[in-house]
């Protein structure tokens, strides 16, 4: 009895001795705590309130100068994805989330729950779960606050005296293309921690979301031989941190630990279809005008109709073609 006083006592001392943070990072490999833990602690001169402020600015920026797809079908279903996934997260932050019309197949969160979702990421994905696979690991990055823990690490320049609408020739800053503006590379180009970490998060909001979460790795799967095959095919975000190896396998076997297996998840739906569908013949109806702001516009004839804006009105008969939205029950 005295012998197991004392073996319950040394494990007891042990227990307290253990730092608090290790519990921390134990609990980030529990889906079921999603929503219970403070994933986003850690070294950060930003209070939430001054990092909502930043994003917003930046935000601001993005929308000024980007091309913004505002199909409401499309802005709708992608937003919806991404709540769905948000619900699920360890968010603390209202997001908000928007398509922008660029070829790039990628997505980038800004701080404080501002978040762009690519075209041309949601035309490569081929399925509902691969799309949310890339919006969780960002939304991962939001959770985390990486964004501003990563300048408080020093990794940029003072924000402070940056002024939040960028011209050409700063030194540290990279071009987003499609969006033709600058942002600070620190809120964009994370450490491999960070990475691993939303990785490590955003299998688990996929997952938890109810999608299948080896899309998640099917998906960066698909990139890298893209990449392989024609360099230059990862956006410049992926490109600064390439699902590599050694990422690859990593997710493969947080999947395989830490996520119990489920009788069936979400892969896709006939929604996602339609709206990719439908973003296709938006753009492609886009691009003789992207070209040339003053190029001539024929009226073709069949229609016979032309809008305001020199584009042509679609019979009444093409309504009942346009895909629809079904929500899931």
């Amino acid at each position: 009895m005295t012998v197991l006083r004392k073996i319950m006592t040394a494990a007891t001392v042990a227990v307290l001795l253990v730092p608090a943070g290790l519990w921390a990072k134990d609990k980030k490999k529990d889906p079921d705590a999603i929503g219970d833990r403070d994933v986003g602690k850690g070294l950060n001169i930003y209070s939430l309130e001054k990092e909502i402020a930043l994003g917003k600015g930046l935000a601001q920026d993005i929308e000024r100068q980007a091309k913004i797809v505002e199909d409401p079908v499309i802005a709708e279903y992608v937003n919806r994805v991404g709540q769905n996934l948000v619900r699920n997260s360890d968010v603390k932050v209202p997001v908000t989330i928007k398509v922008i019309d660029a070829e790039e197949v990628n997505a980038f969160a800004l701080p404080g729950g501002f978040f762009f979702v690519n075209s041309g990421l949601i035309l490569r994905a081929e399925s509902e779960a691969e799309l949310a696979g890339v919006m969780a690991h960002e939304i991962a990055h939001i959770a985390g606050r990486h964004g501003t823990r990563q300048a408080s690490r020093g990794t940029i320049a003072n924000l402070a005296t940056i002024p939040l609408i960028f011209m050409g020739g700063w030194t540290g800053y990279g071009i987003r293309q499609g969006a033709s503006v600058l942002i600070p590379l620190g809120f964009l180009k994370f450490s491999r921690g960070f990475e691993s970490e939303a990785d490590l998060l955003g299998l688990q909001y996929l997952y938890k979301a109810g999608y299948d979460p080896q899309a998640f790795v099917d998906f960066f799967e698909k990139l890298q031989a893209d990449e392989k095959r024609k360099p230059g095919t990862m956006g410049k975000l992926f490109g600064s941190h390439p699902p590599t190896d050694d990422r690859i396998t990593n997710s493969q076997k947080n999947i395989q630990d830490i996520l119990k297996a489920k009788p069936e998840y979400v892969v896709t739906t006939s929604e996602f279809n339609d709206v990719k569908g439908r973003l296709a013949s938006v753009l492609n109806r886009r691009k003789p005008d992207d070209k040339d702001a003053n190029k001539p516009k024929l009226r073709k004839q069949g229609s016979g109709r032309i809008d305001s804006d020199g584009n042509e009105k679609p019979k009444a008969d093409d309504e009942e073609e346009r895909p629809t939205l079904k929500r899931r029950n």
